[in-house]
């Protein structure tokens, strides 16, 4: 378990948060909303200086510095950050691959004042004593490896950590969450390639017998970065119980998400939701087993024509108008983790359970798995 650094001054990029107690006790005068926390352009309320990490989300490098001091004022250390559109196949995905990477690493360099290139658990603490966010990189597909081993190799040498067995569909690895079908011989290839190199293997996406073979056969604990519990909401996209018991069980690790199509079908009045499909991951995996995975831009998000244009832009037919909006209002902006470590913390969790959700445990699956 992590400690708290509660004597540490943090550094200029960043908010002082006080003891706990301060926490317990503002929850008691707040207004009874649940996981009530600073909305946009609110001041930050105060939490223990723990460890938090997102599994996977948004680092878009249109960001203005305010919304990244915004994101470093919550207290998040550390984020898993998609490269690229995970859609593409053949050259053009290798391409699209090696372009995105290439083109974070200009950008993480060029703003080097608040972000540090994470190639290592280790690169997590470093750039917390520096007042910075680590991050990681990911891909949401095995794509722009075709059906070459070596590519892993590649692609680790040049800084790629986790990626993601499969997207949506099949490919030569195995099927996703839109097909039938499960890890194929290949798969089987890459995950043992993956796993030699050190490279943490993602099961986002996946459909349940993809992922149940991949959890079986892997020999190193894999995550499913950012998923919901079927039992809590049925869709496609989450995960059942059988699979989050196996995911612990072989020392896995699941993130739960913050897109609202996946939590619940209500609009409005719904942050109850994801809070009902952490507070059940943890029941049924295990405490030590859950962490954060937003999937979510950190921009306040409106519903504007602008916007919408945008979202169809990247994503295409998978937008579907009345599906949005795919945010939890009070998880619409920058300062989202505070709202989830309060929600935790007026759900009944003990501190350190809060702090193992909000980044122990995934610090402690990368030191496990990348080093």
């Amino acid at each position: 378990m992590l400690k708290a650094r509660l004597a540490e001054t943090r550094a200029d990029n960043r908010l002082p948060r006080r003891s706990f107690l301060v926490v317990v006790a503002a929850s008691l005068l707040a207004s009874p909303r649940e996981g009530a926390g600073a909305g946009p352009g609110e001041a930050a309320s105060a939490r223990p200086e723990a460890l938090v990490m997102d599994a996977m989300g948004e680092l878009r490098m249109e960001y203005e510095e305010a919304l990244v001091r915004d994101m470093l004022g919550s207290g998040l250390d550390s984020i898993t950050i998609t490269l690229c559109d995970p859609k593409p196949v053949g050259a053009e995905a290798l391409e699209l691959a090696v372009d995105s990477l290439l083109q974070h690493d200009r950008h993480l360099a060029a703003h080097s004042r608040f972000f540090v290139k994470a190639l290592s658990a280790a690169d997590v603490e470093r750039a917390r004593r520096e007042g910075k966010m680590a991050v990681f990189y990911l891909f949401q597909n095995t794509s722009q490896f075709g059906q070459e081993l070596d590519r892993v190799d590649l692609f680790h040498r040049m800084g790629l950590r986790s990626c993601q067995l499969t997207y949506n569909e099949k490919n030569h690895a195995g099927a996703g969450c839109w097909e039938q079908g499960g890890l194929t011989d290949f798969g089987r290839e890459l995950v043992g390639r993956m796993n030699a190199r050190r490279m943490l293997v993602d099961l986002s996406h996946a459909n349940m017998q993809t992922m149940a073979e991949s959890i079986a056969f892997s020999t190193a604990p894999v995550i499913v970065s950012h998923t919901a519990c079927m039992a809590v909401h049925e869709n496609r996209r989450n995960t059942t119980d059988l699979n989050l018991r196996a995911l612990a069980n072989r020392g896995g690790l699941v993130g739960v998400c913050q897109m609202r199509p996946f939590l619940t079908p209500k609009k409005t009045d719904n942050l109850h939701a994801y809070f009902d499909h952490l507070l059940h991951a943890i029941r049924i995996a295990g405490v030590e087993h859950v962490c954060i995975g937003s999937d979510r831009d950190h921009r306040v998000i409106r519903l504007s024509p602008e916007y919408l244009a945008e979202l169809k832009r990247e994503e295409g037919a998978q937008v579907v108008d009345s599906e949005l909006p795919y945010f939890i209002d009070e998880l619409n902006g920058p300062r989202r983790m505070e709202v989830v470590w309060d929600g935790l913390v007026k759900r009944g969790l003990k501190q350190a359970d809060v702090e193992r959700v909000m980044g122990g445990n995934l610090l402690r699956l990368y030191r496990d798995v990348i080093g």
